[in-house]
């Protein structure tokens, strides 16, 4: 059974939200309360799930733990990913030290830049600037699985193009483009921009 993208795109905020309950005292939730926290209806929260099998009991609500346990799961965060990124300016350097990477199980083992001023400069502890011409290679001997793209707009296609030839199946992309995408590769833009214009819309 196909899944929709936009079911998968919610299964990270009920994540966020059930590690949030997780904290209090609270073992069971409901989907009316699990609505309330996201925005989201009930019944929108109990399709979403079904289609991965049956987690709660009517009337009685999830378990917390068992659901959170088994949505990492689907979502593979049973695991560590490993991480590089390509554009190593003021937005890059500020991904490097966001730490809030690690603990949610993604690791960035190496960092890219085309600037040979700054190659050979350690970022943190383990992780130095390398040369573009080296991607490929590292990529597959840090097993890195996922791209974040960092780069001036203009540059942007080609690292996301790079990315893909070198293997990369995932891409997170922070440049204010709408890129081109590969077959087989999944692509996430990330633009504050986009989402400060959707905001005005409401403002007087």
């Amino acid at each position: 059974m196909e899944i929709p993208e936009v079911v998968i795109l919610r299964l990270p905020m009920y994540v966020r939200a059930l590690k949030q309950i997780n904290k209090t005292d609270f073992k069971l939730v409901s989907s009316q309360e699990l609505g309330k926290l996201l925005s989201i209806t009930p019944a929108q929260i109990r399709k979403d799930l079904s289609y991965f099998g049956r987690f709660g009991k009517q009337g009685r609500g999830y378990n917390v733990n068992y659901l959170l346990d088994e949505l990492k799961q689907v979502l593979k965060l049973d695991k560590q990913w490993n991480a590089c990124i390509i554009g190593i300016g003021t937005l890059g350097r500020a991904i490097i030290r966001y730490p809030g990477f690690g603990p949610a199980g993604f690791d960035i083992v190496a960092a890219f830049d085309s600037n040979i001023n700054l190659v050979g400069q350690p970022i943190r502890k383990g992780l130095i600037i390398q040369p573009i011409t080296e991607l490929c290679s590292t990529i597959k001997t840090n097993n890195v699985s996922i791209g974040i793209v960092a780069v001036p707009a203009e540059n942007a296609q080609a690292v996301i193009d790079s990315l893909a030839s070198c293997g990369v199946k995932a891409i997170l992309n922070y440049a204010p483009i709408s890129p081109f995408t590969h077959n087989g590769i999944v692509i996430r833009n990330i633009d504050p921009t986009l989402a400060l214009q959707s905001m005005t819309y409401y403002l007087d």
